[in-house]
């Protein structure tokens, strides 16, 4: 791809448009960035680039530069904003910087192992990385995991063998050329509606990820609509479709038998016989949900040519990301375990689906979702609620009509010594041999900067609540 000399727009001021916009401007395109924003922020950060040469437009993010013959943008920019619609109008491309790394990518390129899905995506990559890692190849995780993929690609991604690469939907969207060695779609469940406008859409964003995959496009047996993008797509022949379940595995399949996780996809003879990864004890948490995300890693590991080995290696040293249903400390009898990160409906599901008998403390921002079905699917688990946050009510609600046996308290309180108040109450309600455990189903920028934020306040109360009973 040859951006010498060409005006690009780059749409946002965020991580991954500040790293996009440094990108191009070294490869001879003179770029301007917009955004709406005009705070201390974006001051700062337009100051920032401005030294570097690189022009900046704060305040105006819907108003195409005169000159603009490409324009890149940050994942979370909707496809309905106004700047796109006038790029259009003027016969512009419209791509993210997913495209444009692998646009970028040299003749002896790193190959991507490409991770997406409604959750879990985080954790996978990860566990991919380590995986490979065992394995004594050259990786790293990137994308939507933190690591923007474009300042790999510069920096030269000659000096690695595979690349894991997380990917969200917004990334896929605006990715049309991508095609991995080999993908996955770990789940699909309703999220980011507002953005796709719908959950087809949504789905079928999600689906690209499969679109020319080579060697293997993984999905889940447990959701037919990860199955479903599998037919659909428009692969390589030759490309194999490979499930993963938590149940006894097929031919084609990675799943589990008597505590082991097992591949019946890439074992020789696989019509008849399994071979044994690891076992279930080697997942960090051995929670289901982490089982299958385990067993999603360990299929593109062994796309890739990975020994069953390396496998069990990489999953001992895996060591999961903070407010990932992480065990926080047990108080008298009771586990107190925190799963922040689980900001919707569907990721509360699966934490909730770990446990046998919980005090759950939910609540804060919806974003649009109702709590009727997973309030069903895991009433008989829960002995209390204790409900923060703006959207509580809606909790509250769905609790009546599906579990009018559970007591809730509604705390109405918001300042910062919520979340103690929060643990005091799950800690009254819980029993010896209960887990309370924090898995809101909503996001948390009603009460707190981000979900780390609400993960930490929560394990600062058990922490004191824990002194208080020594």
């Amino acid at each position: 791809m040859d951006v010498a000399g060409r005006h690009v727009t780059v749409a946002g001021l965020g991580v991954s448009g500040i790293s996009a916009a440094r990108a191009l401007a070294g490869l001879g395109a003179a770029v301007t960035v917009v955004d709406g924003g005009s705070g201390e922020q974006h001051k700062e950060r337009a100051a920032t680039l401005e030294a570097d040469g690189i022009s900046v437009r704060l305040g105006d993010a819907e108003t195409l530069p005169e000159g603009t013959s490409l324009v890149v943008t940050s994942p979370g920019w909707k496809p309905s904003s106004p700047l796109f619609a006038a790029a259009a109008e003027a016969g512009v491309d419209v791509v993210g910087d997913v495209e444009i790394a692998w646009r970028l990518r040299g003749p002896d390129a790193a190959e991507w192992l490409a991770i997406t899905g409604t959750n879990g995506k985080t954790t996978t990559t990860q566990m991919l990385a380590s995986i490979l890692r065992a394995a004594g190849l050259r990786t790293a995780a990137v994308g939507n995991i933190g690591t923007p993929i474009i300042d790999v690609i510069l920096e030269g991604d000659e000096a690695y063998d595979v690349l894991a690469v997380e990917l969200s939907s917004y990334q896929l969207h605006w990715a049309p050329s991508l095609r991995a060695h080999s993908a996955a779609v770990l789940n699909l469940a309703p999220d980011h509606l507002d953005w796709h406008g719908s959950m087809a859409a949504y789905a079928a964003d999600k689906g690209r990820v499969y679109e020319g995959n080579r060697v293997a496009c993984v999905y889940n047996i447990a959701d037919r609509a990860t199955e479903d993008l599998v037919v659909e797509a428009d692969v390589e022949e030759g490309c194999r479709a490979i499930g993963f379940t938590l149940g006894t595995p097929g031919p084609s399949e990675l799943g589990v038998v008597e505590g082991l996780l097992v591949d019946r996809a890439f074992a020789p003879n696989r019509q008849k016989n399994a071979q044994e990864l690891a076992e279930v004890a080697d997942v960090n948490p051995p929670a289901p949900h982490n089982i299958a995300n385990a067993l999603a890693a360990a299929a593109l590991a062994r796309a890739y040519g990975v020994e069953p080995s390396a496998v069990r290696e990489g999953l001992r040293a895996f060591r999961p990301d903070a407010h990932r249903i992480a065990h926080v400390q047990d108080v008298a009898g009771v586990a107190y375990v925190d799963d922040s990160k689980a900001t919707n409906t569907h990721a509360a599901e699966a934490s909730l689906a770990a446990y046998e008998s919980i005090v759950w403390i939910a609540g804060g921002l919806a974003k649009g979702a109702t709590f009727d079905a997973l309030v069903q699917k895991s009433a008989k688990r829960l002995r209390g609620a204790v409900l923060i946050g703006a959207d509580r009510a809606l909790i509250a609600e769905a609790l009546r009509r599906h579990a009018p046996h559970v007591p809730v308290v509604d705390l109405e309180r918001t300042d910062t010594g919520a979340m103690s108040a929060a643990v005091r109450e799950a800690a009254r309600l819980a029993e010896p041999g209960d887990t309370v455990l924090m898995a809101p189903a909503c996001a948390s920028m009603d009460m707190f900067v981000n979900y780390n934020k609400r993960g930490e306040a929560f394990a600062q109360a058990v922490h004191a609540l824990a002194a208080e009973n020594s």
